[in-house]
């Protein structure tokens, strides 16, 4: 490790060698070991994910790497911490937070022969696309209206417990064709914001 200690020694006199005829000082050398430059350069990268609204709180954690191989050595990279949580469509960043200390495999401190960058993650969660239908019908004249009022919801769907009133307004009296017209309403639970609606 890096750092500076007196070079100790010990001694005794030989057996022929009074210690009364003699002024004996000691002096200690040093012996210093001087730490390296930031000779490498790593970076951590926080983890990212990403999941489907569903209406319930996603988070992701931690890394994906903290653990190194530089130069046929292995070094892991300790304070750090990282995490986003989020319900609604979204981004969310995974901001990384604390100091990074690296370790070399005997766990000695070698923070100083590295520099250190790191790179956000992010916790996306993505809108439910969904597609509302009116149906298709047809029918011999008869003098009455034409009408179908079912519907028909395709894509990924609303999230449980969220949804639309759905009111189909077409119909079709005389010979001939019309769109079969509706209109419809987010319950008051549902946001638009986490729906991508056709």
């Amino acid at each position: 490790l890096a750092g500076i200690s007196h070079n100790t020694f010990t001694y005794s006199l030989n057996e022929n060698t009074l210690k009364d005829d003699y002024n004996i000082t000691t002096a200690y050398g040093l012996l210093e070991i001087i730490n390296r430059a930031a000779l490498y350069e790593i970076t951590v990268t926080a983890k990212s994910g990403a999941f489907l609204y569903d209406g319930i709180s996603h988070s992701v954690e931690g890394f994906d790497n903290l653990t190194f191989e530089v130069d046929s050595r292995s070094y892991t990279v300790e304070g750090l911490s990282a995490s986003a949580s989020g319900t609604n469509a979204g981004t969310y960043s995974s901001a990384i937070t604390g100091t990074p200390v690296v370790r070399d495999a005997s766990g000695n401190d070698v923070t100083a022969q590295f520099r250190v960058n790191t790179i956000q993650g992010t916790l996306t969660i993505n809108k439910r696309s969904v597609a509302i239908t009116s149906p298709t019908d047809s029918k011999t004249y008869d003098g009455s209206a034409l009408y179908n009022k079912n519907f028909e919801i395709t894509g990924d769907g609303f999230a449980e417990g969220e949804g639309a009133e759905v009111t189909v307004t077409g119909q079709q009296v005389v010979p001939g064709s019309s769109e079969n017209t509706f209109t419809y309403a987010l319950t008051s639970n549902t946001s638009p914001d986490n729906y991508v609606i056709v």
